[in-house]
């Protein structure tokens, strides 16, 4: 993924969003399915026929795409997991998940959801198809029809693999949960099925790259990479959930933080301050203790050069709010969702309007790490 993320609208509640990526993928569906597919199946249209009905096409997998992780979505939400949105990317869609489903049987039917989606989409197409050939529709409209019932069908196969993050390996997870009653154990199977299969993908897109397949052995190239780096993602995003869960801020906080006077100009912040302590963000605090707010490399970037040595700190310190600042009590999960949605990896710690540290993504990584290599 790219990682520009644009919002389109709201269905059911759900933010349905795309990543920039998207854009390259309705480009490549549509251009193989007007020059490729469409020309091969159904010979002698024109080239503007073939193009519209690539295009139609390309909108019906994404309207298919989304129809599958509402499935997902829905589902999630009856069983009371929070879901951010719904986001489509290069490799296809995500339900954005806040959490870990609360139970073996909740993960199943919401995995379960999306390929039956896909499945009830194939077969409507398919009806769909079988009267418009029978009614003598024009072959354009069959033809996109058809495809978008062999394009579910395929989705929905593809998913199905039980290979972890697929909706087939979330199904596997499922299960050995529900056997062992271990999440982790079982997270940690499915996700090294899912990079094997990864594996397994990789190798045979170089095949087909060396065989003359080009355009074929690149998309299993990147989608075999995908699949096993989010697999082995999923994997440590669940670990670093089950050891920061419930830990304090304040327990990974630098309580004493480097500060700057709002009097200090932003040639000597720069100078100073950000070349020496390599920091992105620096809390402002007054002389008396008060805590003024903070300030950003962004909001230096933004100040023109020739006014650093006029422009102060106290100037363009942004005050505290909730997207800079967290109490110390607060969960560091909480943190670092912060961290996540906001693109920061360092916040304000404070009670009150009071500074009492600053808490840092590296400082709670390193909690991680050590302690996963401690306790296994």
């Amino acid at each position: 993924m790219f990682g520009k993320r644009v919002d389109l609208f709201r269905l059911f509640g759900f933010e349905i969003r795309i990543d920039l990526s998207w854009v390259l993928l309705v480009v490549l569906v549509a251009w193989s399915l007007s020059t490729g597919l469409f020309p091969f199946r159904y010979e002698g249209l024109l080239m503007q026929i073939y193009w519209i009905m690539g295009t139609v096409g390309a909108i019906g997998l994404f309207l298919s795409i989304v129809f599958h992780e509402m499935a997902h979505s829905l589902v999630a939400r009856r069983f009371g997991v929070p879901i951010k949105g719904i986001t489509l990317f290069l490799f296809g869609g995500v339900a954005e998940m806040k959490g870990e489903p609360p139970s073996a049987k909740a993960e199943f039917v919401m995995a379960l959801a999306g390929p039956l989606s896909s499945i009830i989409l194939a077969a409507v197409f398919y009806g769909l198809s079988q009267i418009a050939k029978n009614a003598g529709w024009p072959e354009p409209v069959y033809g996109v029809i058809r495809y978008l019932a062999w394009i579910n069908a395929i989705l929905a196969a593809f998913n199905l693999i039980p290979a972890f993050p697929l909706d087939g390996g979330r199904m596997l997870r499922a299960a050995l949960w529900g056997w062992k009653k271990n999440l982790r154990w079982a997270t940690r199977v499915a996700a090294g099925i899912g990079s094997g299969f990864g594996l397994f993908l990789i190798f045979m897109g170089i095949l087909q790259f060396f065989g003359g397949n080009f355009i074929g052995g690149m998309w299993w190239f990147f989608i075999g990479m995908f699949l096993r780096n989010a697999a082995q993602t999923s994997y440590t995003q669940l670990l670093v959930r089950k050891v920061l869960e419930g830990e304090p801020v304040e327990r990974f906080m630098k309580k004493d933080p480097v500060t700057v006077p709002p009097s200090t100009t932003v040639e000597e912040l720069v100078e100073d301050f950000i070349y020496r302590y390599q920091f992105k963000l620096f809390p402002v605090v007054e002389e008396g203790g008060q805590l003024r707010g903070c300030v950003t490399m962004k909001q230096v970037k933004d100040i023109p050069r020739q006014e650093w040595q006029t422009k102060t700190v106290g100037e363009i310190a942004v005050a505290c709010s909730p997207q800079n600042s967290i109490d110390a009590k607060a969960d560091a999960l909480e943190a670092l969702a912060l961290m996540n949605r906001t693109g920061s990896s360092r916040l304000m710690v404070t009670e009150g309007n009071r500074l009492v540290g600053v808490i840092s993504l590296k400082d709670m990584m390193k909690f991680f790490e050590l302690k996963v290599e401690l306790e296994p």
